[in-house]
């Protein structure tokens, strides 16, 4: 008789409070499998993923994923309009406050107010912050944070990192400490320039619909074991 031994996971030195992962790949899946690019949104692991983050203790989670052609956003738009409506009691239910990432003007109409009902609605919860990325570049997040700055008349010799902070989209937030992109691209692609200066990152060659606890458990693991350095030099 054979007896299988559930594996024994190694205990994690330290988590990230942030985590960010940039979901490629998604593309690449579907037309290996001879389907159109939405139904490989509709394949991702993304409550697996929230459910394991929430396990570890990660107190923030940005999703992010990549639109190169004309009409990814359009899908991405219909599948986040999908979730945010069909999704919406499980995210109170389970603690999660949703926000948004990037540029509202130009998305459909039903999918701003749709955004903006959910995140209204689950404001006050605080077991994990998810936020989701549509319609963003981190470039214009910083150009969209100078007009604001010189709207409101800010003083130039006042200017420092923290002021800077506030004034981009993820204002109030920690900065990422690990950001982890699937399908084994090693490139940011302009995602969150800004606040992962001194993140850690993981590249891990599985596209992200097949990415699950156990890609995420890795991507937690290695980051357990590196020393964060923040621009300093090591011990050594």
């Amino acid at each position: 008789m054979v007896k299988f031994m559930r594996q024994v996971k190694e205990p994690l030195g330290k988590t990230p409070r942030h985590l960010a992962i940039i979901m490629d790949g998604i593309e690449r899946w579907a037309q290996e499998k001879g389907m159109p690019p939405v139904e490989g949104y509709r394949a991702g692991n993304l409550w697996p993923v929230i459910e394991g983050c929430m396990e570890h203790g990660v107190e923030v989670l940005t999703l992010h994923a990549l639109t190169r052609q004309p009409g990814d956003m359009d899908g991405l738009a219909t599948l986040l309009e999908e979730v945010i409506g069909g999704e919406g009691q499980k995210l109170r239910q389970n603690g999660i406050q949703l926000r948004y990432i990037g540029r509202l003007e130009g998305l459909p109409e039903g999918l701003v107010r749709k955004i903006r009902e959910a995140t209204e609605r689950t404001k006050d919860n605080e077991r994990l912050i998810l936020n989701i990325t549509l319609n963003y570049r981190g470039r214009t997040e910083i150009v969209d944070a100078v007009r604001r700055m010189i709207e409101d008349g800010v003083d130039p010799d006042s200017l420092d990192d923290e002021l800077f902070s506030r004034y981009l989209y993820t204002a109030g937030l920690p900065d990422p400490d690990l950001i982890v992109r699937t399908a084994g691209e090693m490139r940011f692609s302009d995602f969150l320039i800004w606040q992962g200066a001194y993140a850690e990152y993981y590249f891990t060659p599985t596209c992200w619909p097949d990415f699950n606890e156990e890609e995420l458990y890795r991507a937690l693991l290695s980051y357990s074991k590196r020393e964060r350095r923040f621009g300093r030099l090591g011990e050594s």
